[in-house]
Formats: C-alpha cells, structure tokens, sequence
C-alpha cells in the first residue's frame, strides 16, 4: 500500500526535494501540491501531511492537519518548547494520531547534536554559531533552538551555561542560556558549531551540509516513521534511537 501525501510548501527547496523522493519512492505517492499561501483544504483525503513551509505559517498546516484527523511531519524551523508544548496539548493525553517536528533531516547533524549533550555538563561556557543560506528566513535555526534546548536539558543538575554581558545585542540571542549566533550568507548552505570553553582548552563539535542530498534519508525514516507514530515526537534523534 502507497501512502498518500500532501505536501505543503511544495515549490520549495526543500519541498521540491520531498516530492521528488515522494514520487520516486515505492510507498508513497503525492495526494497534492501545495504552496504556503494555498487553501489547506486540498490536503482532506490524504494519508499523510508534509510541512516544509514558513515559521508563521507551519502551525495553521499542523493544525488542519490534526482537526482532520491526519497525522503530519513538520520540516520547517521555529519550533520553540512553547509552540511544541500547544501541541502536545491540542493531541490530548490519548492521541490517535502522530506529529513528528524534525529540525534537521541531515543524519550528520542530528549526531553533532547528540555529541554536544554528551559533552555539555563538562563546560561552563558554550556558545553556538550557525549559518545558513542568505535566503532563509527565520533565525536562529530550528537546529540552533533544538540544540541549545537539548544542552541545557542534559546540564539540568550544573545550571545554565555561564553568559556574560547578555544585555549586549552582539552577544548573541539566549536559547535555553545558550547565545546562538546566527549568520545568513550566499555562499554558505547550512553549517553549526558548538563551542565550549573550559580551563585553557576549547573544543568544537561542528557540522557542514554541502548538499541537500543529506536530508534524503532522514525525510523517507520520519515519513515511514510517521503512520505508526502516535502523540508528539520531536527530533530524528528519537526515531534513530538516540
């Protein structure tokens, strides 16, 4: 059986390599097209939803997508606790259905991550420098947020990581304690560090996407993943086992 999947943002970088993967997989098919500023109803009929669209538009697509019964996997950035947190409110404590909120499909990067929680209770400073496209649209990235959310979870017993002078603008943006640094370049495709700073000593745990054929595998495991999924499931670290 080929699940159907109507894919919003469709015209997109990355929608345009989601319906490419879509078509040319043997379990999926594509139900519809859709652009961000399309009417949602086109997605009533189909098996499943795919979200790669914008920060302000994302949760409208979740939220037809779940009033309908239909279990969606979201790719776009600005996912914050807060917004994940409706959610998991608006699915109940007995979901019939799944939402997977992946912000990073590369499999590189989701074990960069991983690696920075596993170091992270050593150091007191850490900070982030992220870059992406000149084109892209929200910042800091929904790697960026994640990253920094998953460090601060895994130093709960340290405390927040040391942030001087975090009135001053150039310091960067606090996510979680953590100032995440973002730049928007041509040239650049998506690329983060995490920087961590001890006693006469840093280390860095980076990560570089120089295609977008790094996002391949992990867009068809979260799709597979997703008619089985029910309730909120954040990050491709979780459907990895990680």
């Amino acid at each position: 059986m080929a699940y159907s999947v109507a894919v919003v943002g469709a015209s997109g970088r990355m929608g345009t390599l989601a319906t490419r993967l879509i078509e040319g997989s043997d379990d999926f098919e594509v139900h519809a097209r859709l652009g961000s500023r399309d009417s949602l109803d086109a997605i009533e009929g189909a098996d499943l939803v795919l979200d790669v669209t914008l920060p302000a538009v994302s949760p409208e697509v979740v939220e037809a997508a779940v009033s309908r019964g239909i279990p969606v996997l979201v790719g776009t950035s600005g996912w914050t606790a807060e917004r994940l947190q409706r959610v998991r409110s608006r699915l109940g404590d007995e979901p019939e259905l799944g939402v997977i909120v992946v912000p990073n499909f590369s499999l590189g990067s989701v074990v960069a991550t991983r690696l920075a929680t596993i170091a992270a209770p050593y150091f007191d400073s850490i900070e982030i420098i992220e870059a992406h496209h000149a084109g892209k649209s929200d910042s800091p990235s929904g790697t960026a947020i994640r990253t920094a959310e998953l460090i601060a979870e895994s130093r709960a017993e340290r405390g927040p990581v040391a942030a001087p002078h975090a009135d001053q603008r150039a310091r960067g943006q606090q996510v979680a304690s953590v100032p995440v640094h973002s730049l928007r370049l041509d040239g650049v495709l998506a690329e983060q560090q995490v920087i961590f700073g001890g006693v006469g000593e840093t280390m860095r745990i980076s990560h570089q996407t120089v295609s977008d054929a790094s996002y391949e595998a992990g867009i068809l495991l979260a799709l597979r993943a997703l008619p089985g999924t029910r309730g909120l499931v954040v990050g491709l670290d979780t459907l990895l086992g990680l």
